[in-house]
């Protein structure tokens, strides 16, 4: 996915740039940016962060990067901010978000007109080059934004440093939030609301869905209206949101307290504690525990100085050794013991089954495992959220090709779970993942802990509806 930061200051924004740019790591690993105006050009700077944090390859930097306005990008994807030069002037631009006809779209521009791309990532157009060719196309900024977002298939937010302000566009259905934060001697603009509070910002404006506005250290000033109709990710609450992050008015660690305790609700099993499985299962694990009375305990560590997120690792083998070395048990809380095991979503498996098969080594009397999510049953065509090459990899399908001998035309039996062949798929899954049993949670219980309308909210990995 990916996170970014903008500043409008009275005074040299360089510190509040660079730790609210931080702020958005745990969203990207691949490539971190800043740029800058200091009145006179924009300076920036690209930095490979895949095995270093971000913040140790841009401290020797900083006094370079002087200015009163600035952006800021972390990506998984691509190198960003980049910068322009065009009849519209010369501006730095950062997006997020995913782009499906990327490819379509930069074959069209190359047909249709003498431009060019430049910047290449894994052997495809960056999307933030593409969306700028297309902005610069037309005649103003505000043109050109709205324009992107009548042509792209997906999700996109924007940001634009020009020399007399920044530009910011939340996406078209709202998928992902933009929020605007005020302080005495000026504004901000961040994707992680929680971003903003230890630079001295509150929040002021939260941006609607393809709401365009335009910050000066002096004032925000709203370019573009929001439309009504909203889809905002589930999953940012379920899984990529920061806990002290609040969208739409929801609080993401709130959230997932209520989503652990209807976990609990109507379960049957009677365990010597609750466990969450690091970092991200925690939270639901509080909430089972506190609606269950079962003790709430941690059986296993995680080791986080040096070991990223297992997610993260483009490399698949990379990937198990991170899950398998960052993870240090407490043999006293795990022999002899029935263990409930909360975790926020099964994606591939790959991670539940490696725990699933230390933990019994280590002396587990049995393991129950709570998803926190439903089946992930279809790969995420707006944020891109399920990070897999190949949509068999969802756990979720391969045990409903092992069911079918192929994947079939239709799945909707599989998404219902009141049906026949979606008990047969868990069975199938709990199977694999070697453990005592398998229960997943609802895509009601999720609309219902968010608390926002279902209409809102967007919950295409679970159920393939979309409403674009």
């Amino acid at each position: 996915m990916g996170g970014f930061f903008g500043v409008a200051s009275k005074k040299n924004c360089i510190k509040d740039l660079y730790y609210g740019t931080d702020y958005h790591s745990h969203l990207g690993n691949k490539r971190g940016g800043l740029a800058t105006f200091d009145g006179q050009q924009i300076h920036y700077s690209i930095h490979d962060i895949e095995n270093a944090p971000f913040r140790t390859k841009f401290d020797s930097e900083l006094t370079e990067l002087e200015g009163f306005l600035g952006i800021g990008a972390i990506s998984d994807t691509d190198s960003q901010p980049l910068v322009f030069q065009s009849h519209l002037g010369t501006y730095a631009i950062a997006t997020v978000g995913l782009i499906s006809n990327a490819n379509e779209l930069a074959s069209n521009i190359l047909k249709d007109s003498n431009d060019h791309f430049m910047e290449m990532t894994s052997g495809r157009v960056n999307q933030t080059e593409l969306v700028a060719t297309i902005i610069k196309s037309k005649k103003s900024f505000k043109t050109g934004i709205n324009a992107v977002f009548s042509l792209i298939e997906g999700s996109i937010s924007i940001l634009i440093m020009t020399n007399k302000g920044i530009y910011a566009a939340r996406d078209k259905l709202g998928r992902t939030p933009v929020c605007v934060g005020k302080k005495t001697d000026g504004y901000c603009l961040t994707l992680e609301s929680c971003a903003m509070l230890n630079n001295g910002y509150n929040l002021y404006h939260e941006l609607g869905p393809s709401e365009i506005i335009f910050l000066t250290p002096e004032k925000m000033q709203k370019i573009s209206p929001p439309k009504k109709k909203m889809q905002i990710c589930s999953f940012l609450w379920m899984y990529y949101g920061y806990p002290a992050a609040n969208y739409e008015g929801v609080n993401v660690e709130c959230m997932r307290y209520r989503c652990g305790k209807s976990l609990a609700q109507d379960d049957y099993i009677k365990a010597d504690i609750v466990a969450g499985v690091p970092d991200s299962g925690i939270p639901y694990a509080v909430g089972y525990a506190n609606y269950s009375n079962i003790p709430y305990a941690r059986p296993f560590v995680k080791y986080t100085p040096t070991w990223a997120r297992s997610f993260l690792p483009q490399n698949e083998t990379l990937r198990h050794l991170v899950a398998q070395m960052k993870l240090i048990l407490v043999n006293e809380l795990v022999k002899d013991k029935t263990l409930i095991l909360c975790e926020d979503s099964v994606v591939r498996g790959t991670q539940m089954k490696e725990v699933g098969t230390l933990l019994f080594s280590y002396g587990a009397k049995e393991i129950h495992l709570r998803s926190a999510s439903p089946p992930i049953l279809f790969r995420c065509k707006f944020l891109n959220f399920a990070p897999t090459s190949k949509t068999e990899e969802l756990a979720a399908l391969r045990a409903i090709i092992k069911l079918e001998g192929c994947l079939p035309n239709s799945i909707d039996e599989y998404v219902n779970p009141d049906t026949v062949k979606y008990q047969k798929m868990v069975e199938v899954l709990r199977q694999d993942l070697g453990i005592t049993s398998l229960k997943y949670n609802t895509v009601e219980n999720i609309v219902k802990a968010i608390g926002l309308p279902a209409e809102k909210l967007c919950t295409y990995c679970y159920n393939g509806k979309s409403y674009e």
